[in-house]
């Protein structure tokens, strides 16, 4: 039953859509009603279309979010644990992480051409600075005790970084992922919008200039859709990461 109250917004928004469209309020052309979208989506389905742009879209996202997860964490720590590397990089993030991303579309296309490595970087870069601030935050609020013990202990430095800073930077390096994969999403249609011959943005750009306006709300719903379950799933995950702390 909670379940039902929580989505039921989303029910009242479908239906608010096709009411709209239906009366008229708001042109076809502009907002085609829902169920001729979810008719075109069908077709797109049965056609094959949305299968073979979305393993090209997913394979990017996949590839760029798991690069920027796994440099994005080692620098934070880094960054966290020896000032050097604090002192190196911060300059970095702080001149990058404000700058819009899609600027870096025509950088990264420039670089790796119109294939999947231009996307797969500007994914990557993307989405790393959520990642390293997360895990940078997380590893700088370790309990010191904990740090000081391990330390009078005895333990190596690596040691200690397995055993307590981890631990202590996980949940917000995990906050900082689930900011990272919403970006990914983001810079994937805009990159493949822009540049791109293959993938949902190249679908939604080829279908809304053709003017076929209902296939291509069938492509955007099936985005949102996506990302919806990747968030929902990964949520999922992290409580059962969690769920000793309860």
């Amino acid at each position: 039953m909670n379940r039902l109250f929580r989505y039921a917004p989303l029910l009242i928004l479908a239906l608010a859509w096709e009411f709209i469209a239906r009366t008229g309020l708001i042109s076809s052309s502009a907002l085609p009603p829902l169920t001729n979208v979810l008719v075109s989506w069908w077709g797109l389905m049965r056609d094959g279309d949305i299968w073979t742009h979305g393993a090209a879209s997913l394979w990017r996202v996949g590839a760029g979010l798991s690069c920027a997860i796994v440099i994005g964490g080692l620098l934070g720590v880094a960054m966290a644990s020896w000032k050097i590397a604090d002192t190196v990089l911060a300059p970095f993030v702080s001149i990058f992480y404000p700058l819009p991303k899609s600027a870096l579309i025509p950088i990264t296309a420039l670089w790796l051409g119109f294939g999947d490595g231009s996307k797969i970087l500007l994914i990557a870069l993307g989405c790393m600075l959520p990642v390293t601030i997360g895990a940078y935050n997380g590893a700088r609020s370790a309990d010191r005790m904990l740090v000081w013990s391990a330390r009078g202990m005895g333990a190596s430095k690596l040691r200690m970084l397995r055993d307590v800073v981890l631990p202590s930077a996980l949940p917000e390096l995990l906050s900082g992922v689930r900011t990272a994969m919403a970006i990914s999403f983001v810079l994937l249609i805009a990159s493949e919008l822009v540049v791109a011959r293959a993938g949902f943005g190249y679908l939604i750009g080829f279908l809304g200039s053709n003017g076929t306006y209902e296939p291509m709300f069938a492509v955007v719903l099936t985005v949102a859709f996506l990302g919806f379950v990747a968030d929902r799933l990964y949520m999922a995950m992290t409580r059962r990461v969690f769920a000793w702390r309860e």
